[in-house]
């Protein structure tokens, strides 16, 4: 894996240097292949004399000159780094590289579009990969301004951090200049440019410039009302609650090819997965993702690009803060007021998987390198940490929750920081001594699990009550909750609610005398409103109820929690895959809210697959589809839920009826009141039909003719792969270990050939994945090796001959410690499908 800045490099650097300025000229008119990068660099240092290094990864140095005096790059450029023998006080460092474009999402990544054989440029510099376009000290606390002159053709968009001052001048031959005044000082990973001929729509907002960009081939697909709409509110909700207005002038987002996160925080030029351009009609839960990735960008330009951190360690407090805030402004100033039910069912439930595999770590984490900060993208740096400031801002009072963050911001502007920075102003503005809270849940590991322990008398009313605090023993911390118990009757209105108490939980029991004396209802629910950030156990009425009609509870956020502890309940092996299928198959029909109601679907999916007894398998998904079919055809027509309902029979679908149905959806011969079968819907209803073996390459083929688009290639590498047949599978492994594959196509293919239920055929591959694990983190880019080990693994052989093989090779390989962490991921995964599965065939033997 290339380049891998150390912690320690990184503070002995900043020890001894001071960034002024980059002024950066780049060349797009030079090739296919490669740019011509200039960099002029003004820095300091407080100890003259002393060897440093600046980064570059470029294939030629043409020219490096340091103080007027010329550096020899075959003596001192080793391919990413340029080392500096002797700096001075004052330096100037001018570079002149060829640069090359890259096609892995990484650097400045260069696409053409199959519709129309367009040139699309976009930049992705986090972790540390600026350094791909122009040379620089690349890590975040050794910030500096920014200054860009770009030559391009004249027909083509040229999009930085800063608004021109210079727009197409005439540069001699097929090229003009753009020129980008300096920004304020920013870390090199939020610097961009974006380039091509890209269709803009402009608008203004309280002063604010705002631009959206997407690829000329999509402009009739881009809602650009529905996208401004939510960026105005975000832009009013968040100049009230930080009291500073945004910090960068103009403020762009660009929708952009081959994207490989959701979204990145560029400084006033926010990039954007071009998915979030829906060419096809999807759900609303869709466009409350996308609302949620506006505004948690948007909430980076104040934590993170204005107040950043000062090395990696504390990630989390860009990421977690923008996550909190994202939902915190969807709640109270857009549509989607249920915005906490969604965090429940997306960002929380991510968290407490993450935090039960032997690979978690504190939210503060120990990040040595930059190996170890790119697989630290995680449910516990994004999701964990935002449930855990939710408890803190109900601990200390949201009020003084966003004092203490106005106040931080107000002293940190444009400057670094690291944890106590923050935690200074919110004990300031509490008046709490947050220590012992920042030990409790920032510097340990593991979740907490919450059961309750009563006992009734012969009226039915509690004689006792108790909340028993359990934690793992590999991660034995009993922490501090603030939590609340609901009391849920079932009624003819449904179940609803019928008391409420608060309290404070600490240490492994914790009696709670207020409920003595009431009746016992039908559902108890610990953590009701979700205060805290903890596994939830339901007792044996509860679980029967949350069993036979959790779709009946009238509130979304409650019955999201008991949909989610009988999910836990399931993943950890005290519920039968079965019985959870059961309840979604029992519930479903009372789930209005479509997020809530695929993320169901999708679990069930997965419990089939993962942790069913595989001989119940196919029955169970037998049950699973022909509820489907009912929901299908009884929807509201044109509704959210029947496309939702449309697509999850896609993927459930097994049986020759079942097939059938897919089938006849997708060439016409069956028709549902509503439901359009758009291009999109095609390929998804295609794909389940060539994983069953029921199409093949000439469906393929035909649909790719009818959708020749980038979205239609990638979908047609994937159900290629997906084809159960050796001969697919043998062409697929060529293709990822072969070919210079582009990052979405390469992750198309990954996904068909590792495609559910198939793996009997890629079995044969196992010993080949590992084989090719060392090589490819040796040689491939952070994110294609990162990809290929976790994606690849073989997580669909579930059997004790797994474990053993990725034992084997931690032993024999000693690997990366990065790379060891995602096969102990894997692993975990697969050792817990086993003891699920155990627990499935129990349950079915013990029913026979």
């Amino acid at each position: 894996m290339a380049g891998n800045l150390t912690r320690d490099e990184a503070q002995e650097r900043a020890r001894i240097l001071s960034v002024d300025s980059y002024a950066v000229e780049l060349d797009l008119t030079t090739g296919d292949e490669t740019f011509r990068s200039t960099t002029v660099v003004r820095f300091s240092s407080s100890e003259p004399g002393a060897r440093t290094f600046v980064e570059l990864a470029a294939p030629k140095v043409l020219t490096a000159t340091l103080n007027g005096a010329e550096l020899d790059p075959a003596e001192l450029f080793d391919g990413e780094r340029l080392v500096l023998p002797e700096v001075a006080a004052e330096n100037e460092l001018t570079v002149v590289a060829d640069a090359a474009y890259m096609r892995t999402g990484e650097g400045l990544h260069r696409f053409v579009d199959p519709v129309d054989d367009s040139v699309y440029l976009y930049t992705q510099f986090e972790t540390a990969d600026a350094h791909r376009m122009f040379t620089c000290f690349d890590q975040p606390d050794l910030k500096a301004t920014f200054e860009l002159t770009v030559f391009a053709p004249p027909s083509w968009e040229v999009v930085s951090n800063s608004a021109p001052d210079v727009v197409r001048e005439a540069a001699g031959g097929e090229r003009v200049r753009w020129h980008f005044p300096a920004t304020p000082v920013v870390s090199t990973y939020i610097t961009a440019l974006i380039a091509g001929p890209y269709h803009v729509v402009r608008d203004e907002h309280d002063g604010i410039p705002l631009g959206l960009y997407c690829r000329a081939s999509l402009a009739e697909h881009l809602d650009s009302e529905a996208l401004f709409e939510v960026t105005k509110q975000g832009f009013d909700f968040f100049h009230g609650l930080f009291d500073l207005r945004y910090p960068f002038g103009k403020y762009d987002q660009l929708f952009v090819p081959e994207f490989n996160a959701g979204a990145m925080e560029n400084a006033g030029a926010v990039t954007f997965l071009e998915d979030y351009v829906f060419r096809s009609r999807v759900t609303d839960a869709r466009y409350e993702r996308r609302a949620e990735t506006i505004l948690h960008e948007m909430a980076h330009m104040w934590f993170g690009d204005l107040v950043t951190m000062r090395w990696w360690d504390d990630l989390w407090l860009n990421e977690s803060f923008a996550t909190y805030a994202s939902v915190y402004c969807q709640a109270n100033a857009t549509k989607w007021t249920d915005a906490w039910t969604t965090f429940a069912n997306v960002e929380k439930s991510w968290a407490l998987r993450q935090d039960q595999l032997p690979s978690t770590h504190p939210i503060a984490a120990d990040m040595v390198d930059i190996q170890a900060v790119e697989v630290n993208f995680d449910g516990i740096t994004y999701a964990k940490g935002a449930s855990v400031l939710k408890q803190l801002a109900a601990y200390v009072g949201v009020d003084a929750f966003f004092a203490g963050v106005r106040a931080y911001f107000k002293e940190n502007a444009f400057g670094n920081t690291e944890l106590k920075d923050l935690l200074k102003h919110l004990e300031a503005a509490s008046g709490r001594d947050l220590s012992g809270w920042s030990r409790e849940w920032l510097e340990t590991t593991g979740v907490n699990t919450m059961r309750p322990e009563f006992e009734v008398d012969a009226d039915g009313a509690f004689t006792s009550f108790a909340v028993l605090q359990e934690a793992d023993p590999g991660h034995p911390t009993l922490r501090s909750h603030r939590l609340a118990i609901g009391l849920y009757d079932r009624t003819p209105e449904g179940i609803v609610r019928r008391e409420r108490v608060e309290l404070d939980v600490s240490g492994a029991r914790t009696e709670v005398p207020e409920l003595i004396g009431k009746a016992q209802p039908d559902l108890v629910l610990i953590n009701d409103d979700d205060l805290t950030f903890t596994k939830l156990r339901l007792d044996e009425r509860s679980l029967r109820t949350v069993v036979e009609g959790a779709g009946e509870i009238r509130e979304s956020l409650p019955r999201a929690l008991a949909f989610g502890a009988a999910w836990d309940m399931t993943r950890d092996g005290e519920m039968a895959a079965r019985d959870y299928v059961a309840l979604v198959i029992s519930g479903i029909s009372g789930v209005d809210d479509v997020m809530v109601a695929q993320t169901l679907l999708r679990q069930a999916s997965s419990a089939l697959h993962m942790y069913a007894d595989p001989a119940w398998r196919p029955f169970g998904f037998e049950q699973l589809s022909d509820r489907l079919r009912e929901l299908l055809t009884s929807a509201e027509p044109g509704g959210d839920l029947q496309l939702a309902y449309a697509n999850a029979l896609a993927g459930t679908a097994a049986s020759d009826a079942h097939l059938s149905l897919v089938r006849g959806l997708l060439d016409g011969a069956i028709t549902v009141d509503g439901l359009t079968v758009d291009t999109d819907l095609r390929w998804t209803l295609l794909r389940r039909l060539v994983a069953a073996g029921e199409a093949g390459e000439a469906e393929i083929a035909a649909e790719l003719e009818s959708d020749p688009t980038a979205a239609g290639q990638r979908h047609a590498a994937g159900a290629r792969a997906a084809i159960p047949t050796a001969a697919a599978k043998a062409a697929a492994w060529e293709r990822i270990v072969g070919e210079e594959l582009a990052n979405a196509e390469f992750r198309a293919v990954l996904m068909g050939f590792t495609e559910p239920g198939q793996a009997e055929l890629y079995r044969p591959y196992t010993e080949k994945y590992f084989a090719q694990l060392a090589p490819a983190w040796e040689k491939w880019t952070g994110e294609f090796a990162q990809t290929f080990a976790e994606v690849m693994y073989p997580s669909g052989l579930v059997e004790e001959a797994t474990l053993e093989r990725t034992d084997a090779y931690i032993a024999e390989a000693s690997p990366a410690p990065a790379l060891r962490r995602l096969l102990i991921e894997g692993r975990a995964g697969v050792e817990r499908a086993l003891r699920a599965r155990a627990v499935d065939i129990a349950a079915g033997r013990a029913r026979a």
